[in-house]
């Protein structure tokens, strides 16, 4: 899923005018990307978490010429996915999901068969 395709979705789903959706995803993102900046965590429960590792200085190699080079101290972001969506990956088949187009829809139904509204024994 792209950036421009979530802000479709999001669109579709609450009604709102494409602006509008394209503003909520930014500011999602922005607010983001400047904790991480800040050097804070972000966790997101069910999802996972977004932190900040800091790697060390150290002297490496050029492959192509094998001369040594060195490389800078630097912080990179790091995810680490949640157990809810680690499980609910694993349980995929690889195909999309059906939408449910229903307003009162609960995800929860969709992902555990024993609370499958449409099964009455």
């Amino acid at each position: 899923m792209t950036k421009s395709e979530l802000i479709e979705k999001i669109s579709e789903s609450l009604k709102l005018p494409a602006g509008k959706a394209e503003a909520i995803v930014n500011c999602v993102f922005d607010s983001m990307v400047k904790a991480l900046e800040r050097g804070e965590g972000i966790e997101i429960r069910g999802f996972g978490s977004f932190t900040v590792r800091e790697y060390k200085a150290y002297e490496g190699r050029n492959p192509r010429t094998g001369e040594t080079v060195h490389v800078a101290p630097k912080r990179l972001p790091f995810f680490k996915v949640g157990k809810d969506l680690r499980e609910r990956v694993n349980a995929g088949t690889g195909q999309p999901l059906p939408v449910d187009d229903s307003p009162d829809h609960d995800d929860d139904l969709a992902t555990d068969p024993e609370l499958d509204e449409d099964d009455e024994d």
